[in-house]
C-alpha cells in the first residue's frame, strides 16, 4: 500500500518539542480515523489515523493506514518514496512486494516487510490471488485483504542513505499474564525485534484478555490502535477506529481487555525534527519535495537500462509486456502555492 491520493495535501509535522501538549505526560486522547479512497472509486478505502493535524507523529511513526477486511484485488503499480521506512504488516491475505533494490517476495500474515527508502526507492504491491497462474482455470475469488501500512520518518543523519529492504518471517514474542505481544520493531519490555530501525522506537501487535500490565519506556510517547475487541484504559473504553494517544511518561500500560482483543502499540522518543510530507515523499522543504517529484517524472521517459541507474531505480516485471501489471503511478501535480511549514497555534 501507499498514498495514492489524487490531490494529496501537504502534511506539516513540527518537531515534537514545538507542538503544545504533545509528549507532555500521560494522557488518553482519541484521534478519529478518516476514510481515504486510494486511486479512484473502484480502489480500496483505507482508514488513516496518522498524521493528524494536531498529532503529526508518535515517536518517528508518521503515517498509519489500516485497510480491510475487504475482497479487493490490490494492485499498486511502481511508485517512489524518499526519507522514510515503510512497515507492512498484513493481517489477512498475501501481498507480493517488488522493488528497485531487486526484492521480489511474498509477505504473509505474521511476517514483516521493512523497506528503507533513504534517498530514493520505488516498489509495487499486488495481492496474490488463489489459483493464479493456472491456465484456463476458473476466475479466482478475490482474497480477503486486511492489514496495516505504516511509515517511519528517517532522521536527518540517515535519510539520504542507500535504499534497502528486509523481510522477517519470524519475530520475537513476549508472553505475560493475559497477553501475547509480537514485537515488530524496536524493543518492548526487554524483547527486541531484528528489524533495522534508525530511531529509538517500538511497534508491537498485542493479543490480550482481562487485566494486563506491560512495562513501557517512560521517555517514549505511545499510542494504541485497537484492531479487534475493546479495551478500557484510564477508565475510558477504546474500540476499533480511533488512535488512542497515550502521551509520554508511562512506565507501564495497564488496561482491561475484552475477550479476543487485539491491538497495535506504537511508540518512540518524540521526533525532534520538523517534517514536510507530500504524497509519498518525506522531506524538509518545498524545494526538496519538488525535486523528488521532478526526478520521478523524469524517469518515465528513460529506457529500462537508464531507469535502473536513476534515482528511484527500476521495479522489474512492470514493462510494456506485463499486461495488467504494466506501467507506473505518475506523481500528482503540486499545489499552486509553495509547500511551507506552518507552526501550529
Amino acid at each position: 500500500m501507499t498514498n495514492l491520493e489524487v490531490l494529496p495535501p501537504e502534511e506539516i509535522c513540527p518537531a515534537a518539542h514545538s507542538v503544545e501538549g504533545n509528549a507532555s505526560g500521560p494522557c488518553l486522547q482519541l484521534w478519529p480515523a478518516r476514510e481515504v479512497p486510494l486511486g479512484g472509486v473502484r480502489a480500496m478505502n483505507v482508514s488513516r489515523t496518522l498524521p493528524q493535524r494536531g498529532l503529526p507523529t508518535v515517536g518517528a511513526w508518521c503515517f498509519l493506514d489500516s485497510f480491510g477486511p475487504d475482497r479487493v484485488a490490490m494492485s499498486v503499480l511502481p511508485h517512489p518514496h524518499t526519507g522514510l521506512q515503510t512497515v507492512t504488516w498484513p493481517l489477512a491475505g498475501n501481498i507480493r512486494h517488488r522493488d528497485s533494490v531487486g526484492s521480489d517476495v511474498i509477505v504473509r500474515p505474521g511476517e514483516l516487510n521493512i523497506m528503507t527508502a533513504g534517498r530514493g526507492v520505488s516498489h509495487s504491491e499486488f495481492a496474490v490471488l488463489p489459483g493464479s497462474g493456472v491456465p484456463d482455470g476458473p476466475e479466482p475469488e478475490l482474497p480477503v485483504q486486511r492489514g496495516l501500512q505504516l511509515w517511519v520518518a528517517l532522521p536527518d543523519s540517515e535519510r539520504h542513505r542507500a535504499p534497502a529492504f528486509e523481510q522477517h518471517r519470524e519475530l520475537p514474542v513476549l508472553r505475560g499474564e493475559g497477553f501475547t505481544a509480537t514485537v515488530l520493531v524496536g524493543t518492548l519490555a526487554g524483547t527486541t525485534s531484528p528489524a533495522t530501525m534508525y530511531s529509538p522506537i517500538v511497534g508491537a501487535e498485542i493479543s490480550c484478555t482481562g487485566n494486563i500490565s506491560l512495562a513501557l519506556q517512560p521517555e517514549f510517547e505511545h499510542a494504541v490502535l485497537v484492531l479487534d475487541g475493546a479495551l478500557v484504559l484510564d477508565g475510558q473504553e477504546v474500540r476499533p477506529g480511533p488512535l488512542g494517544y497515550l502521551g509520554s511518561g508511562r512506565g507501564s500500560l495497564d488496561l482491561d481487555a475484552a475477550p479476543g482483543t487485539r491491538f497495535m502499540l506504537l511508540g518512540g522518543e518524540p521526533f525532534e525534527e520538523e517534517l514536510l510530507m507530500w504524497w509519498n515523499f518525506v522531506g524538509r522543504s518545498h524545494e526538496e519535495v519538488e525535486q523528488s517529484r521532478l526526478d520521478w517524472e523524469a524517469q518515465a521517459a528513460l529506457s529500462d537500462e537508464d531507469a535502473s541507474r536513476a534515482r528511484f531505480g527500476l521495479v522489474a516485471g512492470h514493462g510494456p509486456d506485463a499486461g495488467a501489471e504494466a506501467g507506473r503511478i505518475p506523481a500528482p501535480p503540486l499545489p499552486g502555492v509553495p509547500l511551507r511549514p506552518r507552526r501550529r497555534q
